[in-house]
């Protein structure tokens, strides 16, 4: 991984992921920086990790060769003016991961066509089983591209996209998708406790199962998902009576219907900001 002097504006969770990713990675501490306004979660991190801290964008700014924006899409814009207003941003490489705004945007922002990368981490990430998308114009070079994967490769598995409106995708397919597990465990520990368990070990039952599912699942990547669901549904069996009645019930279009909503949904955003 190229050793590039890399300042994180913005100290929480996600840039907290990506620098203990990073550092765990082999990547040099004294060419990481973080810049925050306050500073319980810089001493954190310099506590933690060593990295160098500063309460000063302008700082930040003048250490790095790369950026990592890590600060809230409604905040992006005072905080790109101001920095482009006292830095020479010339040969620095920007890397967003706030959601909704278009490289374009973020450009105007910056107050040239500087290179941009768009990142859409998602929340496992923050234990380094993340699923990150990218994407990038002709304004970043091959090696800044290679530099960006490496970053998120740090805390997971990367995907990028050819056109801007795919990071929408991964948002749906990645980046929100957590939060769709989260409520289907719920539904089956709910359930699980009108059967008699208490919470903990409903919740233990699921967990683990679904957990097993998914190491299925990555150990085995040239079977197909329905190939994997076949083979653990018995014809006439238990499994195949609830497998029937998700169907029955329309799961598929529910899924589809809610992935286009989180599309829809980025979209409107985007024009928003």
């Amino acid at each position: 991984m190229q050793q590039k002097k890399l300042a994180f504006i913005g100290a929480g969770n996600m840039s907290r992921s990506i620098i203990s990713g990073l550092i765990q990675s082999g990547y040099d501490k004294d060419n990481i920086l973080a810049s925050n306004p306050s500073t319980p979660k810089l001493e954190k991190l310099q506590e933690e990790f060593g990295i160098r801290i500063t309460q000063s964008n302008d700082e930040a700014c003048e250490f790095a060769d790369a950026l990592v924006l890590a600060v809230k899409p409604q905040m992006m814009g005072d905080m790109l003016a101001a920095l482009q207003e006292k830095n020479d941003l010339t040969g620095k490489l920007f890397l967003s991961i706030a959601a909704g705004l278009p490289v374009s945007r973020l450009q105007e922002m910056l107050g040239g066509d500087y290179p941009v990368v768009r990142i859409m981490p998602n929340t496992p990430s923050l234990i380094g089983k993340g699923m990150t998308g990218l994407y990038a114009d002709d304004t970043v070079s091959s090696a800044d591209r290679q530099y960006a994967d490496d970053v998120m490769g740090a805390v997971g598995e990367t995907v990028w996209v050819k056109e801007e409106d795919g990071i929408n995708g991964v948002i749906a397919a990645a980046g929100s998708s957590p939060a769709y597990f989260f409520l289907f465990l719920q539904a089956m520990q709910e359930e699980s406790m009108k059967m008699g368990f208490d919470a903990q070990t409903a919740r233990n039952m699921v967990q683990q199962a679904m957990l097993g599912a998914a190491e299925m699942v990555c150990h085995n990547p040239d079977i197909e998902l329905s190939e994997l669901r076949a083979q653990v549904t018995s014809k006439g069996g238990t499994t195949a009576a609830a497998i029937n009645t998700f169907i029955d019930k329309g799961l598929q279009d529910t899924v589809s219907a809610a992935m286009r909503a989180a599309v829809d949904r980025a979209e409107e955003m985007a024009k928003q900001l």
